[in-house]
């Protein structure tokens, strides 16, 4: 399956982004969907999952209560809704697709299909 990730964009402190993630080649369905995010000199790092096991979000605490992930099956997307935006959320933003256990859902390493990335910069 190969992915598309868009909606990065240059938005104000508190403001809001949607990023979208589209599949091409296969189905979100037969995946758990994540999103990670890297900062300039910055390890990349977990943001938020949809598990395919239990249909449950997960999220990094640093999002908890702002950002929001979502399947679209009609659309064959994943989402991911961030609100209140602070400077600190400032990285570039990739899906990914997989079969992590829940355990690993937060590691990268469970993903094997990795979308391109797409830039967010919030400013102060």
């Amino acid at each position: 399956v190969q992915l598309q990730a868009s909606g990065g964009g240059l938005v104000q402190a508190g403001g809001s982004l949607r990023l979208s993630c589209a599949a091409s080649g296969g189905t979100f369905s037969s995946y758990s969907v994540g999103w990670f995010r890297q900062a300039p000199g910055k390890e990349r790092e977990f943001v938020a999952a949809a598990a395919l096991q239990n249909s449950r979000s997960y999220y990094d605490d640093s999002v908890k209560g702002r950002f929001a992930i979502s399947r679209d099956k009609a659309r064959n997307t994943v989402n991911l809704q961030m609100n209140s935006l602070k400077p600190e959320d400032t990285a570039v933003y990739f899906c990914a697709a997989g079969r992590p256990i829940i355990s690993t859902i937060r590691k990268s390493s469970g993903y094997g299909h990795w979308g391109q990335g797409t830039q967010v910069t919030v400013s102060s």
